[in-house]
């Protein structure tokens, strides 16, 4: 693995990178992988079965988003549980507490400038990271430096962010004025201000074609994470982008082992966010022999293979970006 360059992955065509992912080279240090199934997704394999309560996602904007990106259209919003004031983000946190929840997702729509609305409620975040106790994740979009300092302030366990390589990409699919330059930023905002951040690859957004993947792992290389996710552009029903087809398994396959090469101490995660049926299926047996340390609502298949591969497997309620903590950094095995 350590021959390889990531730009030399990168102009692999469909043959090739296939050659090298069966040749078992990208694993052949890899010992063990973790599993994840967060509650907001109902999991069951004979393997493990998923809390419908360790691990709840919330959105604070409600359904409400300004951008209505081409892929989501607010779709996605739907599935959370709303929040829309400081008040009923605490309310609903104590009630979460209350039922056995280990921690949430505080998530939401986006500002016509690409922010959710975070700062609005960094107090109410402290006070539940105060009085209950839980694990905070929070998905940001475009963040400042002042909002990032306060947001670890507030005690958040680790901030996600979805980051894009194509100026076109962020004009096109999500109806953005902002560049590529502002996600830069964003990640220069969150390092520096010392919080946990775990930065998101989407790909295939474009069209389901690869835009702009190769120029956000450089930017985040630029940085230092905590983890590293992966995830791709699933066609979502009442959408604009319903009928679009979904980036090839390979395709996908290809950003993890460029990611792989990239971040060589990082852990690497395939993300909830990804098509599902055969096609999660082939997906998720190209992550294993790409040698990622972790795979979300994984293919009964894919842990199958896993187990054949002689890894070891844990299976966690908590969303996959917690992987930053699962992993010890004394035996972090790359």
């Amino acid at each position: 693995m350590s021959q390889l360059l990531p730009e030399t992955v990168w102009q692999m065509n469909e043959e090739q990178l296939q050659k090298l992912l069966d040749s078992g080279m990208p694993i052949s240090n890899q010992k063990q992988i973790r599993f994840y199934a967060p509650s907001f997704m109902y999991y069951k394999t004979p393997y493990y079965c998923s809390s419908t309560k360790d691990f709840p996602t919330i959105s604070i904007t409600g359904k409400g988003c300004a951008l209505r990106c081409k892929h989501c259209g607010g779709k996605v919003l739907e599935t959370m549980y709303p929040a829309t004031t400081s008040e009923k983000l605490l309310d609903l946190c104590t009630k979460f507490k209350r039922e056995g929840a280990l921690g949430c997702l505080i998530s939401g729509g986006c500002l016509p400038n690409g922010y959710v609305p975070l700062e609005n409620f960094v107090d109410a975040i402290g006070k539940v990271k105060r009085k209950l106790g839980l694990t905070i994740f929070v998905h940001t979009g475009v963040i400042d430096s002042d909002t990032a300092k306060r947001l670890r302030g507030a005690g958040v366990d680790a901030a996600l962010i979805d980051i894009i390589g194509s100026d076109e990409t962020i004009k096109e699919i999500y109806n953005l004025n902002v560049t590529v330059r502002d996600y830069d930023g964003s990640l220069r905002a969150l390092h520096e201000a010392g919080i946990v951040f775990v930065p998101h690859v989407i790909v295939g957004l474009h069209y389901g074609r690869l835009q702009g993947e190769f120029q956000a792992l450089k930017m985040i290389s630029k940085y230092a994470p905590s983890a590293l996710v992966v995830i791709a552009f699933m066609p979502i029903h009442g959408t604009e982008m319903a009928e679009v087809e979904p980036p090839k398994p390979i395709a996908i396959a290809k950003v993890l082992t460029t990611a792989k090469l990239m971040f060589p101490h990082t852990p690497l995660v395939l993300g909830c966010m990804r098509p599902k049926g055969k096609h999660r299926i082939e997906t998720d047996t190209y992550a294993i022999k790409a040698g990622v340390n972790a795979i979300a609502f994984p293919a009964e298949e894919a842990i199958k293979f896993a187990q054949n591969k002689g890894l070891s497997m844990s299976f966690s309620s908590f969303c996959c970006s917690q992987i930053y903590a699962d992993i010890n950094s004394s035996s972090f095995d790359s």
